[in-house]
């Protein structure tokens, strides 16, 4: 019978373990792929002290325990030491087919995490403990409770993939940002019939911002998202008086303007125009002129361009409003709340919501692809709404 194995203190080694010379542990064992792996330490229990001058680690026999659990487990030994950043980039290689925004904004995701601790972790090694510090710090950089719960949502999506890979078994991502931040989103306005009134009628008597009338006339009366119309052109359906939306137009610094479709089927839609909307398209139309016509991805003859010729975009609108509403302000009593160019898909939807339109025509017009983004995001109800609605259904 041959003789068991021991360490210089005379315990006997388990299959697998053995010592080498220089004193340190070591075990040798099989991973999920067939291939011979080893691992060292220079404790072989929790009781052994590290000797002065090496690097303390995990005694060999806990490292054993946890190395069985993987291989039981399914768990991907290498898989599981990839780094935040490489488990991010990773995912981002296999979903390539994404528009441009969301394109950049994974960049920018991607690089908060080259800058932050949390991206060179290893992703066995990260504990909820370390996403919510993470959280933290993102806040008092000061980034938006939105975009921290985007990101957040994404870095549980990557880490969803890695439990689908067998690298890990939890998801440190797991938990809602509420628990942590409290939301200081500035809730979405819809302007008031007054308020709106009083902003058309400002405008038309100001000298500087009558010659966009028509635009805001559009916007407050069509619900288009800003990219969708500045994308319109002069292939207008003024006859049918009906507006096709099948796309929306762009920009950006690094590689100027383009064109991009609706960003879900929905968004591709025809929206009536009112009586109100068809003339300001006519206005339009006929004060445009005969300019030369810039082409971006195929279209051309946008409707509504800068003094340059070129297509104006979703910055252009919302440096308007913001010198309009400052102006308004400066000369009014009742003031204007900040408005953008969504404040008016905004006002749009909730005004037809408040009017009693039904839940799915209006999520039509509006591109939603769903129906609770109708219902709960824009649709704002108030005492009188609810008040004229009972009174209509119980009459």
């Amino acid at each position: 019978m041959s003789e068991k194995r021991r360490d210089n203190k005379g315990r006997i080694l388990r299959i697998g373990e053995s010592q080498r010379k220089d004193g340190r542990y070591v075990y040798k064992y099989t991973d999920f792929y067939g291939k011979v792996r080893f691992v060292y330490a220079w404790r072989l229990t929790a009781a052994d002290k590290t000797p002065a001058g090496k690097r303390d680690s995990l005694p060999l026999r806990e490292r054993i325990e946890e190395i069985q659990k993987d291989l039981d487990d399914g768990i991907d030994i290498i898989g599981k030491k990839m780094t935040v950043c490489q488990l991010y980039k990773k995912y981002m290689e296999y979903r390539r087919n994404v528009r441009r925004n969301t394109e950049k904004g994974r960049q920018c995701l991607l690089n908060l995490l080259e800058n932050d601790p949390l991206g060179t972790k290893s992703i066995d090694s990260v504990r909820m403990s370390d996403a919510k510090d993470w959280v933290l710090r993102m806040d008092e950089s000061g980034y938006a409770y939105k975009t921290i719960n985007n990101y957040k949502c994404s870095l549980k999506a990557v880490f969803c993939t890695a439990i689908e890979e067998c690298c890990i078994r939890k998801n440190p991502f797991n938990f809602a940002l509420s628990t942590i931040l409290k939301d200081n989103s500035v809730q979405k306005i819809a302007l008031t019939a007054e308020q709106e009134e009083n902003l058309l009628t400002f405008a038309r008597s100001d000298k500087v911002y009558q010659k966009y009338v028509d635009e805001l006339i559009i916007l407050l009366g069509t619900g288009l998202r800003i990219s969708e119309f500045c994308g319109l052109t002069e292939e207008l359906d003024l006859e049918n008086r009906i507006i096709h939306v099948d796309h929306q137009l762009m920009k950006d610094t690094s590689n100027g303007y383009y064109v991009e479709v609706p960003k879900t089927k929905t968004g591709i839609r025809q929206i009536p125009m009112s009586e109100k909307v068809y003339q300001a398209f006519k206005n339009v139309i006929e004060n445009r002129g005969k300019i030369e016509s810039v082409s971006i991805s195929g279209y051309h003859n946008f409707l509504f361009l800068k003094q340059d010729g070129q297509p104006k975009v979703a910055a252009n609108y919302e440096s308007m409003l913001r010198g309009l509403v400052k102006k308004y302000n400066k000369n009014h009593d009742e003031k204007l709340p900040d408005i953008s160019p969504h404040t008016f898909r905004h006002t749009f939807c909730t005004r037809l919501a408040d009017a009693g339109m039904n839940p799915k025509a209006l999520q039509y017009i509006m591109g939603h692809s769903n129906i609770n983004m109708t219902l709960n995001y824009y649709a704002h109800a108030t005492y009188d709404s609810a008040e004229s609605e009972m009174r209509r259904l119980t009459a």
